[in-house]
């Protein structure tokens, strides 16, 4: 049997890179700080947890992040079969039970009999004789970051990402909101707080007022732009939040059958229905300002905080200067990158990037050679980006059609309907990946452990 592989962090990307070792039959030494050391945005030790949102985006055939999910769902990913059992309402999107998502992660990799789990901080990365998948996330260690800089030589990146609050359920008033999808898509499981121009205006005059927490000397604020502090956006216009997060474009009041000026949308946190997070709310605010302002949403006028917003520092590398299209370093093929430190930005992109550097591991532990997925693939499309996109101006990017190989030009010109060519580009993709996982024997045995 082959030396383990050793796995810093059991996030999202670590968790299931762990699993796709395994599952090859491939040990595992997954390495976990928590809770000996915790971080500024996880509550809990349990591997997998969702600090942000805990929402796993659009489960809308043929879009770019169903398409995703899809070609998770058939690699035999644990993450995604676990998100599936613990879902809860979300209308098109999959949005799971944060709680019961990280516990059921957490209990399938500690009682898999090829992971060994070992709770404490990595100092050091053998990039020589140990084959190891770098999975911190955004909240790397400084220690961790120092081992990247040394193997790298290039400056760490960064930039800042925030959470939303999350509010208790009973605290919301009923009688000042609805239940509605936007455009009616999936069922109505999302609580819309609406807004007159009126309660607009008061709302983004205290928002603009209001105090932030004060960044440190050291710190320089350079945001994520598709992950914005509330207080940012307004910055840029009166009208920028009711084009944003406050949008009210398909989100029509079925008691007055009007759309309203603007909209703030309340999604369910756990399968108890006993919480809801303001989607979108994300924001950098004292707390003490967080519950005046926010209170001046309708149906939140008494609302209970049981979370709220909060700012954090996210690291990631360079990876069109770092990585192969493997998600091996060039210069360290030993060392393998996953999740949001590889330069993919979303709960599932970090996802589907451990899995893939699982399998791609995993064929270095068994002396067979690591083979990048198809470009025409959303793991390809992915790999393709954080590979060879702009090294100078790099940023994290999620899932997107525009990542996607597009159809040929003469398709293109005899198909005009979008969705009806989002459909040939996804089974176009789906057949790739087929071959794809036949080849590299990613067609194990799925089912949970």
């Amino acid at each position: 049997m082959p030396n383990p592989i050793r796995i810093i962090g059991a996030g999202l990307a670590g968790s299931e890179a762990a699993r796709q070792c395994a599952r090859r039959g491939v040990a595992v030494e997954l390495f976990e700080m928590r809770p000996m050391r915790s971080t500024p945005a996880h509550q809990s030790a349990n591997f997998a947890e969702l600090v942000c949102s805990n929402s796993l985006k659009s489960d809308t055939e043929n879009t770019a992040p169903w398409l995703l999910k899809e070609e998770m769902r058939r690699a035999g990913s644990l993450l995604i079969d676990i998100a599936r059992q613990t879902a809860v309402p979300a209308g098109h999107a999959l949005a799971v039970d944060r709680d019961k998502f990280s516990q059921a992660v957490t209990a399938a990799l500690e009682r898999d009999p090829l992971i060994r789990v070992v709770r404490e901080e990595v100092t050091a990365i053998d990039e020589n004789t140990a084959i190891t998948i770098v999975a911190t996330g955004p909240l790397t260690s400084e220690a961790v970051t120092r081992e990247i800089l040394r193997l790298s030589g290039s400056e760490q990146l960064y930039f800042y990402d925030s959470i939303s609050p999350i509010v208790e359920a009973d605290s919301i008033d009923m009688s000042r909101v609805y239940m509605a999808a936007r455009y009616d898509k999936g069922t109505a499981d999302y609580i819309n707080c609406p807004m007159t121009q009126e309660e607009y205006d008061r709302f983004l005059d205290a928002l603009l007022e209001a105090h932030s927490v004060d960044a440190k000397d050291w710190e320089k604020l350079n945001y994520f732009e598709s992950c914005l502090p509330i207080e940012e956006i307004a910055r840029r216009g009166r009208d920028t939040l009711r084009f944003g997060p406050m949008k009210p474009v398909g989100l029509r009041d079925p008691r007055t059958g009007h759309t309203p000026y603007a909209v703030v949308q309340l999604r369910q946190e756990n399968l108890r229905a006993d919480s809801y997070n303001l989607v979108g709310f994300q924001n950098h605010l004292k707390y003490g300002e967080q519950a005046r302002i926010l209170r001046l949403i309708p149906g939140l006028e008494n609302a209970k905080f049981l979370r709220y917003g909060q700012i954090h520092r996210n690291t990631y590398i360079n990876s069109p200067t770092l990585l192969r299209e493997t998600l091996q370093m060039k210069q360290h093929p030993n060392v393998l990158f996953a999740g949001q430190i590889s330069g993919v930005e979303g709960y599932v992109e970090s996802i589907a990037t451990g899995l893939l550097a699982g399998m791609q591991a995993s064929a270095l532990a068994l002396n067979t050679e690591p083979a990048p997925p198809p470009r025409a693939t959303a793991f390809g499309a992915l790999v393709n980006y954080i590979c060879h996109a702009e090294a100078k101006h790099f940023q994290p990017a999620n899932i997107t059609f525009d990542l996607l190989l597009p159809l040929e030009e003469a398709t293109r010109r005899r198909i005009r309907d979008k969705k009806q060519r989002h459909a040939m580009v996804c089974e176009r993709a789906l057949a790739e990946l087929q071959g794809w996982l036949n080849a590299c024997g990613g067609l194990l045995n799925s089912t949970c452990a």
